[in-house]
């Protein structure tokens, strides 16, 4: 059998981990802590006392909006590249997030296909990204552009 390059190595690991990002956002856990988090609100419309108002679907979609706009503040590096590929992760990790709750809460069987798709087709797209991030990091002289 072959063996794996380094490559592959990532590349499964990679896949894991975005497998693994998955099951946990799908049991509603709270992101991890090791992200600095502004504690200022997102919008204007950020807590408003009507939270506790706010139907179950609604809390779950707030609290994804903030976890995806916390993680997209990212320290920029300088490389469009770069910085575009490490928002785009966290990006799509959201949406990934927002369509688990549609299939969670929602009923409407087009939206539930809809999200099914976006999981499917967000999280392969996630696994390319953190790819090519592994594959230019190795990248020996790789200026900021």
């Amino acid at each position: 059998m072959k063996r794996l390059g380094w490559v592959g190595v990532i590349a499964a690991f990679l896949l894991v981990s975005a497998f693994a990002f998955g099951v946990l956002s799908r049991q509603g856990r709270p992101a991890p802590e090791a992200v600095a988090v502004d504690a200022r609100p997102i919008d204007q419309h950020a807590g408003h006392t009507d939270a506790a108002a706010d139907s179950p679907s609604t809390r779950s979609f707030k609290e994804a909006n903030e976890r995806m706009h916390a993680a997209m503040n990212i320290d920029y590096s300088g490389d469009a590249d770069v910085d575009f590929m490490r928002g785009m992760i966290a990006h799509h990790e959201g949406a990934v997030a927002m369509a688990r709750i549609a299939l969670d809460q929602g009923t409407d069987p087009e939206v539930r296909g809809l999200a099914e798709e976006i999981i499917r087709t967000q999280e392969a797209e996630i696994v390319r990204m953190r790819v090519w991030l592994a594959n230019r990091a190795a990248q020996p002289n790789r200026s900021a552009g």
